[in-house]
């Protein structure tokens, strides 16, 4: 006897909403409303007898049977997706595909596709900058490039680099802040935060010592991007991020406050899909990924 299964459509419906505990952001990665998420899982909660989801005003939950059902879904989707991925591909090859923050994809990414795309000119890239949680595999990525202090255990993780933090804004701007001594005093600095970055201004001062610098005020961005356009508009003085902030420190745009600098306790992993040494083009871009993180380490240890 075949076995009964639910709606497919409902399924992929609570597998996204379960992983991002939300209708909405669900919708928005499956390209549809959050009312045909919502109506969807309502039908499958009904099919299975069993409620999935906790309701409240502003909040959504998994239910315990939910959680527990989750594991069971997630994995079939990624069994279905390995198993797609597995199939001899006939066709064109598809683009490989990667997840990377708008800022890092910017600033160090993009710059070095130009020399992937010499060594291995057949190969298209795909680049999705999107905030959205990626699920290997059944998103449909290769790769992401992710900032975290360690890597996720049962992912393929490789360090690419870590950063390290150096107060920074325009050379007219650090004039401004010059004491009597001709010191830099960053207590009379506008601190320029980044609200989604996970290591920031308190996170300096709490591994320099430095006290009596005021973190509250100042101006808040919510990209990297812009809070370094608006240091180097003289706004104020930013918690650089090398290597991101190095074109910016090189062009004279910013120069360094006279600040301390350190390491962040994150680093930017490469995050690879299951299967990549299975595909020579994947394999070819993590190789030469992995290279190019390499070559500041080399470059610095050289000089």
């Amino acid at each position: 006897m075949p076995l009964r299964l639910p709606p497919l459509s409902s399924l992929r419906f609570f597998e996204a909403a379960g992983r991002h505990c939300s209708f909405k952001l669900a919708a928005a990665e499956l390209s549809v409303t959050p009312s045909a998420v919502s109506h969807g899982i309502v039908g499958l909660e009904q099919a299975l007898g069993v409620e999935l989801f906790v309701r409240e005003p502003g909040r959504l939950a998994l239910t315990p049977a939910g959680a527990d059902y989750l594991v069971y879904v997630s994995e079939a989707f990624s069994l279905i997706a390995i198993g797609t991925q597995r199939l001899p591909d006939k066709r064109a090859r598809r683009p490989i595909a990667v997840s990377c923050a708008p800022t890092l994809a910017s600033r160090w990414l993009l710059p070095r596709l130009a020399g992937f795309r010499e060594c291995w000119p057949a190969i298209d890239v795909t680049v999705d900058t999107s905030r959205r949680q990626v699920g290997f595999p059944v998103d449909g990525f290769d790769f992401a490039i992710r900032l975290s202090r360690a890597p996720v255990a049962g992912e393929g993780w490789a360090r690419l680099f870590g950063e390290r933090h150096v107060p920074v804004c325009s050379a007219a701007y650090r004039e401004r802040l010059l004491d009597e001594q001709g010191r830099p005093d960053l207590r009379r600095a506008t601190l320029i935060h980044v609200d989604t970055a996970s290591e920031d201004w308190q996170a300096w001062l709490d591994a320099t010592g430095i006290a009596g610098v005021p973190t509250t005020g100042g101006l808040r961005f919510d990209t990297i991007q812009l809070a370094f356009e608006a240091a180097a508009a003289g706004l104020g003085v930013v918690l650089g991020r090398r290597p991101l902030v190095d074109r910016e420190i090189e062009s004279g745009a910013l120069v360094e406050a006279g600040a301390p600098s350190i390491d962040s306790h994150g680093a930017y992993w490469l995050v690879s899909s299951e299967g990549v040494d299975q595909r020579p083009d994947l394999a070819s871009f993590r190789n030469w990924l992995l290279e190019e993180a390499e070559q500041p380490a080399r470059e610095h240890a050289g000089s």
